[in-house]
Parts: structure tokens; sequence; C-alpha cells
């Protein structure tokens, strides 16, 4: 397993884009990661970072690391987002590589906690982290909001 940081690798920049896009994206938003991604290449703050998660070449995840994923709560980052795995690597722990690489790079960004939101409940507690609460965001849905430590 390699995980590459775009920031990093900015030849993965537009590999990276159309994966993020294809998992994540929806028409209105294919814009957001494009811009992004590409802007995280050039900016000399430490967020946002984006990583693909390679095994022998091919991408089998992504996860993005940013100072907010659309949600209420702007007092808090910065936020672990986009994570995601192939289907068929998954029960692999695979995103715990990606986690954890998110929460080195926040803590060498100077900051003392990693969020994230998400409607799943059991899977990022295993890693760590805590629920602190309800967020909600610009199109109307809500989502549940955790908090580790670094």
């Amino acid at each position: 397993m390699k995980i590459i940081s775009i920031k990093k690798s900015p030849e993965y920049k537009d590999v990276a884009i159309k994966y993020f896009q294809s998992k994540w994206a929806s028409q209105d938003s294919m814009n957001v990661y494009s811009d992004c991604i590409t802007n995280c290449i050039t900016t000399s703050n430490s967020l946002p970072q984006w990583y693909l998660l390679m095994d022998k070449g091919e991408i089998i995840g992504c996860a993005g690391l940013i100072t907010n994923d659309f949600i209420s709560r702007m007092d808090l980052y910065p936020w672990v987002c986009a994570l995601y795995i192939e289907k068929e690597y998954r029960g692999n722990d695979y995103g715990s590589i990606l986690l954890e690489q998110a929460k080195k790079d926040a803590k060498i960004g100077g900051f003392s906690y990693l969020y994230l939101c998400t409607g799943h409940i059991g899977y990022y507690e295993k890693y760590g982290f805590r629920y602190i609460g309800t967020g909600y965001h610009p199109w109307g849905d809500s989502s549940r909001i955790y908090c580790v430590d670094l």
C-alpha cells in the first residue's frame, strides 16, 4: 500500500480529480473537487490535502484533509473528508491508513484535533474518533460530527 499526497505529487492531480469526482461529486459539484485539488498544489498553507491510496499502481481509495466539510460547525477544523475504499478492498482496515495520514498531517500542521462528519455509526469510533454533536449542511441534511485528539 502506498499513499500519494497530491500536494507532494502533483503529477497525480488529474487522475485524483477524476477519481474523487467519480466517488463523491454530483453533476453540480464536479468543479468543487477540480478547483480544490488543483489549488492545493500551489498553496503555502498546510490545508487542503488530498490523498490517493494505491495498491500495485491501482487506486483503491481516497480521502481529503480540508478546512470545512460543508457543515455548520465552521468553528471546528481541520476535517477529514471523502474517505472511500473500493468495495473489493473493504474489510481490510485500509481506511485506517488514510485516517492515520490525515491525523499525521493535521498534527504537523499544528492542529490538536481532527474532525469529520458522517452518517455512519461504529466505524470511526474504532480509530479513536468520538461523537461530539450534530452539524447541518447547506442543502438541509444533518450529519454526526466526530473528533479525535492528535
